[in-house]
């Protein structure tokens, strides 16, 4: 199943999107914000594909892999929290494609895909606090900023979206 925005192709990722995940993923700009801002090994973002490609199969949905003109761009989209009440949103782009609206174009889907396809009552955004651009994707998109917490050992800026009222637990 592919979905599409106004500019944007999203898709189930595939084995043949290993060699630009390896090269987004080694790039320092990307990871920059991370704990540990060391790019990824191959082996890495092998693995990375696999978790992703895991998601979609115990789950039905997952992270998609973006395309704009029948180009990958990046990855993006919701996946279950193990960690935080709520469907988790991420996305990474390639550099190149920063500072265009596709990541605000992306999140809304994502956050359109979370209400109407799967009835979810709240997605998390989790952004480290330097990473000025990420977060304020996420309130353009109507996130609210919800608490600071530590995430793989570094502080982080939990964002939180409600698809709907919360019944009951004001917390989720």
């Amino acid at each position: 199943m592919i979905r599409h925005t106004s500019r944007l192709s999203l898709r189930r990722p595939e084995e043949q999107d290993l060699d630009f995940i390896t090269t987004l993923f080694a790039g320092p700009e990307l990871v920059a914000h991370r704990p540990d801002p060391r790019p990824d090994s191959p082996a890495e973002s092998a693995r990375r594909l696999a978790r992703d490609r895991a998601h979609w199969r115990l789950h039905g949905f997952g992270r998609w892999a973006v395309e704009t003109e029948g180009r990958l761009i990046g990855f993006g989209g919701v996946t279950v929290s193990t960690e935080f009440d709520g469907l988790n949103l991420s996305y990474h782009l390639h550099p190149d494609h920063w500072g265009s609206g596709y990541a605000t174009e992306l999140v809304k889907e994502a956050l359109a895909f979370a209400r109407n396809d799967l009835q979810a009552q709240r997605v998390i955004g989790l952004v480290r606090p330097v990473n000025v651009a990420s977060w304020r994707v996420l309130e353009k998109c109507g996130f609210g900023f919800e608490r600071d917490v530590m995430l793989h050992g570094a502080p982080t800026r939990l964002f939180s979206y409600r698809t709907a009222p919360a019944s009951g637990d004001e917390r989720r």
